[in-house]
């Protein structure tokens, strides 16, 4: 495989060695890994960092490795948004995969390596993602759709694209005052969710980089393009992780797709697919959360 894959890892070896598998079985000529550090309160991070990196050490294919690895613990804000900024300064366009996200061989890659190329001089595109949380719905005549959401459970992007990303959503005190939420989201329900998100990275409360680059392509009017089966299976959820700490059932199951792709007739957001990934994604997860927070007792 031509295209560069960017690899972020941190402190779990076991799922970084199950992701890196199928890595090593798309054999990249590229390869850049980025790892965070071990944080200073958790006594076990240190080895399991060093461990995590070890599942990446074997590289038996022709592949050029570049590797950015931090000594201190970054967090999952700064990390993955210094990482990513480092990757793209070396890389025109890449794949880019979390070490608990497994995307399905060789579907995702191919889906991503033929897209990359499709889109490249297509400003209007800013994405690519390997994930569908269509539930079986199938959305157009199409391989693909396209999308608001950029999910980046596996994604791929081009530097002409990432060079709008801004950790630290400047941007966002002038866009409040604009129409933007209220012109993409109809649904004032919507709108106030984004909103929401969108002042809590801005104001540093929330230790994640996602949010800001859905911002940058937004402000950009980027769109994202979405497979019509689900290309990435994602096995971090648990009390190990970041951000998906609760058990849920995300019935995210990996799917082969067909090629050669069949491109939708026009590039224009799916609204029906857009409102149905806001209900049963999003505002769906944002209420088990919340009944997550009542549980424990916090409001």
């Amino acid at each position: 495989m031509k295209t560069p894959v960017i690899f972020l890892l941190f402190n779990r070896p076991a799922m970084t060695e199950q992701v890196f598998a199928t890595i090593r079985r798309a054999q990249p000529e590229t390869l850049l890994l980025v790892a965070d550090g071990p944080r200073p309160d958790v006594p076990t991070d240190a080895d399991q960092c060093l461990a995590a990196q070890a599942a990446v050490a074997r590289i038996d294919w022709p592949c050029q490795v570049h590797r950015n690895y931090s000594e201190r613990n970054l967090g999952c804000r700064n990390r993955v948004a210094s990482g990513l900024d480092w990757a793209f300064q070396l890389v025109e366009e890449a794949i880019v995969l979390e070490d608990d996200c497994v995307p399905h061989h060789p579907s995702f890659f191919r889906f991503c390596e033929d897209l990359l190329e499709y889109y490249r001089d297509e400003p209007r595109v800013m994405c690519i993602s390997g994930s569908n949380f269509q539930n079986g719905i199938r959305r157009g005549e199409g391989s693909y759709y396209f999308s608001l959401f950029n999910h980046c459970w596996g994604w791929a992007t081009w530097r002409r694209a990432w060079s709008q990303f801004d950790v630290k959503a400047s941007s966002w005190p002038a866009l409040r005052e604009t129409n933007l939420l209220a012109d993409l989201f109809p649904d004032s329900s919507h709108a106030d969710y984004w909103a929401r998100r969108f002042e809590r990275v801005y104001s540093a409360r929330a230790d994640t980089w996602d949010f800001q680059w859905t911002l940058a392509c937004w402000a950009h009017q980027g769109l994202t393009c979405t497979p019509n089966a689900n290309l990435v299976a994602n096995i971090g959820y648990g009390p190990e992780a970041t951000h998906t700490m609760r058990e849920e059932n995300p019935a995210e199951l990996s799917h082969e797709m067909e090629f050669p792709l069949r491109h939708p007739a026009s590039i224009q957001r799916d609204m029906a697919a857009d409102n149905y990934t806001m209900r049963h994604r999003f505002q769906a997860r944002e209420g088990i959360f919340r009944r997550w927070l009542r549980a424990l007792g916090i409001r």
